[in-house]
């Protein structure tokens, strides 16, 4: 089935950051996020799920272990269970991207 992004299950998240479902199942989860200026997630982790980020537009920081990495516009990476990461917006412009998780990563988050 045909899913757009203004038709799919939307949700807030930290700090007035938003969120789509566009696909969501106990297998497989694609999210379409969007981070307004100078935001960040919490520093978590998964047990089970690894997942895949994939900036569409603006400049991402996502910091994955001790690292930090950059991620511009139609870059990716991937993050495996187990690993803290934290995914920032540093700059002064909204960030979009795709969070893709294998499995689901409902309530298999863990903050750090």
């Amino acid at each position: 089935m045909k899913i757009r992004k203004q038709s799919a299950e939307h949700y807030i998240w930290g700090d007035n950051c938003d969120g789509w479902h566009l696909v969501k199942n106990q297998e497989l989860s694609v999210i379409h996020e969007k981070m307004p200026a100078n935001t960040a997630e919490v520093k978590h982790y998964h047990q089970d799920a690894k997942q895949f980020f994939f900036v569409l537009s603006g400049t991402a920081a996502i910091e994955i272990g001790d690292q930090e990495v950059i991620l511009n516009q139609h870059e990716g990476i991937e993050v495996p269970p187990h690993i803290p990461h934290q995914m920032f917006n540093k700059s002064n412009e909204e960030i979009e991207f795709l969070v893709i998780s294998q499995p689901n990563s409902r309530g298999d988050r863990y903050v750090i």
